[in-house]
């Protein structure tokens, strides 16, 4: 997944909070292209959300 596309999934979540989570080592575990683009592995997404949720409750 893109980062767009995470942001779209987390409805309302800016770009700059993502890359805030980044810097923490709170956000789902990326991949750094060569091209300096990251992408996130929808199976670590998922994983992450499932981790947040049961965090919360």
């Amino acid at each position: 997944m893109t980062v767009p596309e995470v942001l779209a999934e987390l409805k309302g979540t800016s770009r700059r909070t993502f890359y805030r989570w980044r810097e923490m080592g709170t956000g789902p575990a990326v991949l750094k292209l060569p091209n300096g683009e990251l992408r996130v592995w929808r199976s670590a997404f998922m994983e992450w959300l499932e981790e947040r949720e049961e965090a919360a409750a």
